[in-house]
């Protein structure tokens, strides 16, 4: 066997999320590995994204809050991603395409620029690998797996083992596990899951459509589930946007199986031509959607963020969101332990972050699951009060942007990164 490595911290997964947290721990100059699964050069990725950008648009995109904003931007993530390209919307609107009911956000009402901003993931992950790059002690491992996780060795400081698949050992006091819904190395720590399908597939793609999007996301709930049309940044016009399109398996392989000018035509139906015709449709793809939620996040030595640790329903676009949060509120409970002295890999540290984010995690994962009850119910009398309900919010203003504004992560229970300066 080979003599184990020493390091401070291991995050397992080069993801948004992951990589959020390597560059929030980067000041305290502890000795951080990330390790990625798949092969690639993280110095390299910028250059590959900017060219990427020139051909068309990543299907994968994230709604980020003004929360998430505040995060990259305290990790110098942010203005990177401005070199790039973020499409900031101004207006939502939500009607219920089975009745009556509507609402509409506006950022004039809450006297904010914008409500957020639409913006490929691949551009997050870009803006983050440089930040990477700025800090000695954060060190990438490309193609390396996670084959054994060792229970933590009390009589030796609570250390953990890792085996890894290019055959190195490496000991370290804290593993994060960052890697994913189907995370390997959260199996591995044993932490047990709740979880469940949804009975829904989204489909996600590129589109251009007759009209503007007018810097809106647009959501309309139908009886199969959500479609939402999000607005993308165009130079040369402002009518390219990316659309989750959430519904019935069957549904789903009926659209998938469509020919592009059936399928923008379905779609254009669908979204009741809110924007005129669909004139063009990028590569469509599909995957199925389940909830999950681990029922602790942390052990002695260990703990799980992002999607390793929940996965909700894409219909509020809140998930690459919940996972900036993870990472900005554990990386501020790990300096505060280091400052501290205290040992930070300990169970009792690492509860702080659970107590900070599991409940607000449950809360939305709760939240996204009566939604999609309450619009998949066929009752009339639901019906009717589903959107006599949406009618009366919309017209109560305190009400509507007091909800948009926890939605935004203007307000609530912030870890410090998250928290915008405060102006004098």
């Amino acid at each position: 066997m080979s003599a184990a490595e020493q390091v401070d911290i291991v995050i397992v997964g080069a993801g948004m999320v992951g990589v959020t947290l390597a560059t929030a721990l980067a000041p305290s100059g502890l000795n951080i590995w990330l390790l990625e699964q798949r092969e690639g050069d993280p110095a390299g990725y910028p250059a590959v994204v900017h060219q990427q950008q020139a051909k068309g648009y990543d299907p994968r995109v994230s709604a980020l809050t003004c929360a998430s904003q505040q995060i990259l931007t305290s990790v110098g993530a942010w203005p990177k991603m401005l070199d790039y390209r973020v499409s900031p919307y101004t207006g939502m609107d939500v009607w219920d395409g089975e009745g009556t009911g509507h609402i509409h956000f506006s950022s004039n009402e809450l006297h904010e620029p914008c409500l957020g901003h639409i913006v490929e993931n691949r551009v997050t992950l870009a803006a983050l690998y440089e930040v990477l790059g700025e800090h000695d002690n954060l060190h990438f491992q490309s193609g390396v797996a996670v084959n054994t996780l060792s229970e933590p060795d009390l009589a030796d400081g609570g250390l953990r083992m890792l085996g890894l698949s290019d055959g190195r050992i490496v000991q370290t006091p804290l593993v994060v596990a960052a890697d994913g819904a189907l995370s390997r190395t959260r199996q591995l720590a044993a932490i047990p899951m709740m979880e469940w399908d949804y009975g829904h597939h989204a489909i996600v793609t590129t589109i251009r459509t007759e009209q503007s999007h007018q810097h809106t996301a647009w959501q309309r709930f139908t009886e199969d589930g959500p479609l939402a049309i999000l607005p993308l940044h165009a130079d040369e016009d402002d009518r390219t946007s990316s659309i989750v399109w959430s519904t019935s398996p069957g549904h789903a392989n009926e659209l998938m199986a469509l020919d592009d000018e059936s399928f923008c035509a379905e779609l254009a139906r669908t979204f009741e031509h809110r924007l005129g015709d669909v004139e063009w449709v990028d590569q469509r793809h599909v995957f199925p959607l389940r909830q999950r939620h681990a029922k602790y996040y942390v052990r002695e030595g260990f703990a799980a963020i992002g999607d390793a640790a929940h996965t909700i329903h894409p219909l509020a676009g809140q998930g690459v969101n919940l996972g900036l949060l993870d990472a900005a509120s554990l990386a501020e409970v790990l300096l505060d332990a280091s400052e501290r002295g205290e040992s930070y890999g300990a169970e009792t540290v690492l509860r702080r972050f659970q107590r900070a984010r599991q409940s607000d995690n449950l809360q939305m994962s709760a939240a996204m699951e009566s939604f999609k009850r309450l619009f998949n119910a066929e009752q009339p009398a639901v019906r009717l009060l589903r959107n006599m309900g949406m009618n009366l919010l919309d017209k109560m203003a305190p009400v509507k942007n007091h909800i948009v504004m926890d939605a935004m992560g203007l307000r609530g229970n912030l870890p410090r990164l998250a928290q915008r300066p405060i102006r004098h």
